[in-house]
């Protein structure tokens, strides 16, 4: 194919063999065959394994391909004359942001990929501070990163390529770590980049409201192109989306079930303000009235309690910072607690606390009634019982087989093989691993299926208290809804108390009784969901957000006057509400 000059991109029955050892290969592109036009932002959707990473290392020249041709800029890919051309004019924003970040100082970490360009330190200077404030960093300008929390990581990260000023920008899952306020902002500082910079934006995500702002969705499967088109094209097209393992934005699927029974009801709707102007066109009852009452909140028997906890990061020196501050908390035994959080509000440091791989420099930790630093030795008595899932569970994997990762705690307790034997299978049984895979390798599986194992290795031990720190985070919407089910299976069928970390206010709606919320270190609200949803504003002015349902309820009343709940969370049940309101 040759160049047009329109075009920043473009691929002809590109192909990519994986050679994961010697003796396997893996087909990761089976002949992807799409045009990208220079300033155009191209959203890429596919379920975990269906090729996205690979076709942006592609586009970088971090992967070669085995077939086909790639042009970026009119330049071949396979020839490796072109390759620093090439990277100079794409950047990438990787998924973890601890493989990007190299300097000891964010500035420094922002500066180095201009100053390895050649930029003027003029240009420099401006291009890190533009950058700074684009992802809101400017305040942790001369921060260390190792104290910034992942979020936080992950918009340094982000900053370092906007410095650069690159042609195109690929961004891999760039927001999967960040709260909701975080992500609109690095959403809108895309969008500028794209509209009024003209950059290329190629967009990987499983955020379909993000997806929604591209000029056109690609969809991957299995190493090929499933289907192209405008948002609009491709979200009303939901069953064939399910049938891809992916969704839709959650207004957009209720509009879809309300126009399955009202068929007058567009289906072609992709944002609150959309969905507000149709309802509005087809006009409600002016006597509509629907009441529903806030779910009742079981107050259990205290099973962990912390009392006036504090932490400082680098006590006495110049990175100095306090990262929870005089927090109180009582979890009862058989809660299931959503935690949530602006990016750096403490939520990781507050779980490191709650099963003692932290130890305060004030206040402490009681599990059931004992200080769990009293003594020192029954510290592994505690971190059986306290199970904590770190984000990225998947880097807690290190052994050759399903069945020895999942045995490792247990046998660490020097149980006999019997007794392990028994809580491996029971604890795979659970997350649904078969026995045909126990002898499998842990790194072959995707990415939801290492979480279930990560998991299971924490179930096995036993705990009665099991705290997830971003299960969810970067997996698609079939591994995403699979973690959540066994969550919520592992807190009603085995009675764990579970402590879930979450930027997403509707996983967090969908599975939990009660919500705390962090804010600059401390904790600003602890109550049900229903009482913490039910104010907005306020988990909006802490950089949150509520449901999108919530939100559109909300709107709803204001707006129209309409006598609906905001506690509604549910898709079909919010659609059984509106089609009752309509003329």
């Amino acid at each position: 194919m040759n160049f047009v000059e329109s075009r920043s991109l473009e691929f002809e029955y590109i192909k990519y063999d994986d050679e994961t050892d010697s003796k396997m290969s893996v087909k990761a592109l089976r002949g992807v065959d799409i045009d990208v036009k220079k300033g155009e932002f191209v959203a890429v959707l596919g379920r975990n394994g269906s090729g996205k990473s690979t076709f942006a290392k592609l586009i970088n020249g971090l992967n070669t391909p085995s077939g086909g041709t790639l042009y970026v800029n009119g330049l071949d890919s396979s020839k490796e004359d072109n390759i620093w051309d090439i990277r100079q004019n794409v950047g990438i924003v990787f998924q973890n942001p601890d493989n990007q970040i190299i300097a000891t100082i964010v500035e420094e970490d922002i500066a180095f990929g201009p100053e390895n360009l050649g930029m003027e330190p003029s240009r420099i200077v401006k291009n890190v501070d533009m950058a700074l404030k684009a992802v809101s960093m400017e305040e942790y300008r001369n921060a260390a990163p190792a104290y910034l929390s992942g979020g936080q990581k992950q918009r340094i990260a982000i900053a370092g390529i906007l410095a650069m000023k690159p042609d195109c920008i690929i961004l891999d899952e760039p927001t999967a770590m960040l709260d909701p306020q975080g992500r609109k902002e690095v959403m809108d500082t895309i969008t500028m980049l794209n509209k009024d910079e003209g950059i290329t934006i190629i967009l990987i995500t499983h955020y379909m409201e993000e997806a929604a702002l591209a000029d056109r969705i690609a969809v991957m499967n299995e190493g090929r192109i499933a289907m192209q088109g405008r948002p609009v094209e491709i979200f009303t097209r939901v069953e064939e989306m399910r049938s891809l393992h992916l969704d839709v934005p959650q207004i957009t699927e209720l509009a879809y079930a309300i126009h399955q029974k009202k068929p007058e009801f567009p289906k072609d709707i992709l944002n609150i303000e959309e969905f507000i102007d149709a309802f509005k066109y087809i006009g409600c009852a002016d006597d509509f009235s629907y009441v529903k009452e806030n779910k009742a909140v079981k107050y259990n028997k205290p099973i962990l309690e912390i009392k006036n906890l504090t932490h400082v990061y680098g006590m006495g020196t110049a990175f100095e910072k306090v990262a929870v501050k005089d927090i109180d908390l009582t979890v009862g035994k058989g809660d299931l607690i959503g935690l949530i959080g602006h990016t750096g509000s403490g939520k990781s440091t507050l779980i490191q606390h709650m099963n003692a791989l932290v130890k305060a420099d004030a206040g402490n930790v009681y599990f059931k009634g004992k200080d769990i630093f009293e003594d020192k030795a029954g510290l592994k008595f505690i971190r059986q019982k306290i199970g904590l899932v770190f984000q990225y569970p998947e880097y807690q994997i290190f052994e050759t087989t399903i069945y020895d990762e999942v045995a490792y705690g247990p046998k660490n307790c020097g149980l006999s093989a019997e007794e392990i034997d028994i809580r491996v299978k029971d604890a795979l049984k659970f997350v649904g691993i078969d026995e045909s895979m126990y002898k499998k390798s842990p790194f072959d599986l995707s990415g939801g299926q290492k979480r279930r194992v990560a998991i299971a290795g924490i179930l096995a031990m036993k705990p009665e208290i099991l705290i997830l720190d971003e299960p969810m985070a970067g997996l698609d919407p079939y591994g995403r809804d699979e973690i959540l089910m066994n969550i919520k299976k592992m807190h009603d069928d085995l009675g764990i108390t579970v402590i879930l970390v979450s930027h997403s206010m509707e996983d967090i709606a969908a599975i939990a009784d009660k919500i705390i919320v962090m804010n600059k270190g401390s904790v600003a609200m602890y109550d049900s969901v229903d009482n913490v949803f039910k104010e907005p504003d306020r988990l909006t002015s802490m950089g949150l957000n509520a449901p999108q349902l919530t939100l559109l309820f909300k709107r709803l009343r204001k707006e129209m006057g309409l006598d609906v709940p905001i506690n509604v969370y549910d898709v079909d049940e919010a659609a059984n509400i509106l089609i009752s309101a309509m003329n």
